[in-house]
């Protein structure tokens, strides 16, 4: 298994002050490895990414509410995830691995709602979880049956390729990580494009994240500006803000979280946007209202 950077241990708190009930849209928790076994074949693990650092992040940075999302380092097996809306209180939701649907009863799957679940993600292939098309149809239409959003990894090369896999479905989508567009190539970039345009159709919502990931200028990340305000001008209503904590896959040092803030705020034109994106969006897609 590959050696990954690990996340900042000291979260800082940011030079600006977050509205109440600010939502981290996605982040993970991991171990502690004897507790949560990692699964054969697991891309990566983070055994000391847990639920209580991340709660002590959240708290340093003043966010309230919250969104686990399922690592592939766990597969189909949710209970780290579970474990963890639980230990973070009502405040906070989670979202699945598409890959439950090939496995999982339906008292699973009722066990997963109960719990605080409220979507499904399917992963990038080169995490060594890819569904077959029929295995991916079924779970969208348990993914409809159970009234939860569509969530989408996009591969490193940008979402472009993936698009036609998901544009024709008629349930809420979020795109994660803004479609890993390039900013290099402006407005022409074809994973920016087919996002813009797929927010046009009203079912479509993007995660504003990975920017660090995302810019080729490094930090502060200022190149990612551009492609974060054409996201927030054509759907004010359908985007919302991620820390990715504890930054899977990093093969450079991940940043502070604050700094991610403040590049949000950067972004940002008013306390109204910030609203928005930090509040308003996420309570209602993850069903905090």
């Amino acid at each position: 298994m590959p050696a990954y950077f690990a996340f900042d241990p000291n979260p800082r708190v940011p030079s600006v002050t977050l509205p109440p009930l600010a939502c981290d849209s996605q982040f993970h928790v991991f171990g502690p490895a004897q507790k949560y076994p990692v699964r054969p074949g697991a891309a990566y693990e983070m055994p000391s990414a847990t639920v209580e650092r991340a709660l002590h992040m959240h708290r340093t940075l003043g966010l309230q509410r919250g969104v686990i999302v399922q690592p592939t380092t766990y597969g189909a097996d949710h209970q780290a995830t579970l474990d963890g809306i639980a230990a973070a209180g009502p405040n906070y939701r989670g979202c699945a691995n598409a890959a439950v649907f090939d496995s999982a009863e339906d008292a699973y799957l009722d066990k997963l709602h109960a719990g605080g679940i409220r979507g499904a993600r399917f992963s990038r292939q080169s995490l060594g979880i890819a569904l077959t098309p029929e295995a991916f149809a079924r779970a969208v239409a348990r993914i409809r049956e159970l009234g939860w959003y569509a969530k989408v990894q996009p591969e490193p090369a940008g979402f472009a390729e993936q698009a036609a896999q998901y544009e024709t479905l008629d349930l809420p989508v979020l795109i994660d990580h803004m479609g890993r567009p390039n900013p290099a190539a402006g407005p022409s970039d074809p994973s920016l494009k087919t996002v813009l345009e797929l927010l046009k159709r009203g079912n479509f919502w993007v995660m504003l994240s990975l920017s660090e990931k995302i810019s080729k200028a490094g930090p502060p990340w200022d190149d990612v500006i551009p492609i974060m305000r054409a996201l927030i001008e054509t759907a004010p209503d359908r985007v919302i803000w991620a820390s990715d904590w504890p930054h899977p896959v990093s093969t450079a040092q991940p940043p502070n979280e604050a700094d991610l803030i403040e590049l949000l705020y950067r972004a940002t034109h008013d306390d109204a946007e910030r609203q928005r994106i930090l509040v308003d969006n996420p309570a209602r897609l993850f069903g905090f209202i």
